[in-house]
């Protein structure tokens, strides 16, 4: 059940950020400014794919809990590892995309 949250979370966050960005994209065609935007519709997506991540991880956790073997227990570990790889990568260019749009505002007050 956990596990269907986490797709459930993640489809929802894949389907949002389609029409956001057919939207966005819509708007940069008839010439209007839209890097803000595009920034906070990959920190929308970028969250939803962080909050999945968490309930599959979550999910493989209690599964691990209640049928523990060594085999399920090493797999898991690598389970884990790979997703805690993907999750640190991803969080750390979020953090970038915060940094490159703060510093557009800054940009655009000078202005």
């Amino acid at each position: 059940m956990v596990a269907v949250i986490g797709v459930a979370v993640i489809v929802w966050g894949v389907a949002v950020a389609t029409f956001t960005t057919i939207r966005v994209e819509w708007k940069a065609l008839r010439r209007r400014r839209s890097t803000r935007e595009k920034i906070l519709l990959r920190q929308q997506l970028g969250s939803s794919l962080l909050l999945g991540l968490e309930f599959l991880i979550a999910a493989d956790v209690i599964r691990t809990v209640i049928q523990p073997s060594l085999e399920e227990v090493a797999v898991l570990g690598g389970i884990v590892a790979i997703r805690t790889v993907i999750s640190y990568f991803l969080h750390r260019e979020m953090a970038e995309d915060w940094g490159a749009l703060s510093q557009e505002q800054i940009e655009e007050q000078r202005t």
